[in-house]
């Protein structure tokens, strides 16, 4: 079986259109800068202490050698590509590139990071929105830091987003609006090719996501839920779920695109996690923008990722998207939480698992 390369299908999508040009160049781009990071995550300790702590990042996580050597290799591909401004989640503010450029870029260089040394999958993050027409105006000379304003977009804007997974294959899933592809690496040719079109996340599910150690951090919506889910087919669900936990976006996502599911990373009450963990710009957006291409959903619970209004360039959210359904159920807890609350004992405030 032919399989079509990324280039081939990017070329024909953008045929004479200039912004489309654009945008598969800087596709392209981030592309052949992947293919490099999968070339270091694939020598593990041959390339040297990949997951050793280097420093602290601008939002005070521990950032890895792997972290750094990603940006660094994503900076550059960006600085190929029409690219005005580059925003990362390693940066505190983003960089001009090229203040007459097309394009914007959000990335989240290697998501899953505390997840190098024990060969789990990992990733890259992007987003590429328009840049506004008074760019310049904002960055009048290449190299210079910027404000955040000309990326505060809502998610509906992207031009294009995706992420590529690092793992037993190294796959680039994209969206430019019209569905969601799948590429996958030919290592022996150095080519992603297409191996997957229009995939189709299925709308009912059995299986879920969620980092079941902060349940007393809950707010109700979220523990009735996830109690219904728990009591299984004698609950008022009438069935079984499997729980799946990886504590690495990319991979959560690649395994709801394949097969369906739902991934909850709620805000609770600990502190600094009040208004969610997950990144709005770099990580929510452009996930939640390939989910919904494939016919999912993604919410905060309350609200669709998309359509949020965006006010700090590192602003971070509640995240929760997956199967269609799922996606309604969840928001329909948070709508009408006194329906649903004390429903069930497992984590109950009566129950088990007592606060």
């Amino acid at each position: 079986m032919t399989h079509q390369s990324l280039a081939a299908v990017l070329e024909a999508w953008a045929a004479g259109d200039g912004t489309r040009r654009a945008v598969a160049a800087t596709v392209a781009a981030l592309a052949d800068a992947a293919r490099d990071i999968a070339a270091l995550v694939a020598d593990g300790p041959l390339a040297g202490r990949l997951g050793a702590a280097v420093t602290e990042n601008v939002q005070g996580e521990v950032q890895k050698e792997l972290d750094r050597l990603a940006d660094e290799r994503i900076l550059a591909a960006a600085r190929s590509a029409p690219v005005a401004a580059f925003a990362s989640e390693e940066l505190d503010h983003p960089v001009v590139l090229d203040p007459l450029a097309p394009l914007l870029l959000a990335v989240d260089p290697l998501d899953g990071s505390s997840n190098i040394d024990t060969n789990v999958s990992i990733g890259t993050i992007f987003s590429i929105l328009p840049a506004p027409a008074d760019f310049p105006t904002f960055a009048p000379e290449p190299g210079a830091d910027i404000e955040h304003a000309p990326f505060l977009q809502k998610g509906r804007a992207q031009l294009a987003a995706g992420y590529v997974i690092y793992g037993p294959q190294t796959a680039l899933v994209l969206t430019v609006g019209s569905g969601t592809w799948l590429f996958t690496l030919d290592r022996r040719a150095g080519l992603f090719k297409l191996t997957g079109e229009r995939l189709a996340i299925p709308a009912e599910t059995r299986e879920f996501a969620i980092n079941a150690s902060n349940s007393r951090h809950w707010d109700d919506p979220i523990r009735s839920y996830v109690e219904d889910l728990l009591a299984g087919d004698a609950g008022v669900r009438g069935q079984d779920f499997n729980m799946r936990w990886i504590a690495s976006l990319v991979a959560e996502c690649h395994r709801i695109l394949v097969r369906g599911g739902v991934f909850l990373y709620p805000a609770d009450r600990r502190k600094g996690y009040h208004e969610g963990r997950l990144r709005l710009m770099y990580e929510a957006n452009p996930i939640a923008f390939v989910v919904e291409q494939a016919g999912g959903g993604a919410s905060t619970g309350t609200d669709a990722i998309l359509d949020l209004e965006p006010a700090r360039l590192h602003q971070r959210v509640p995240f929760i998207f997956g199967s269609h359904n799922e996606i309604e159920r969840i928001e329909h807890h948070h709508a009408f939480p006194d329906a649903t609350s004390d429903r069930a004992p497992l984590f109950g405030k009566r129950g088990l698992f007592r606060e």
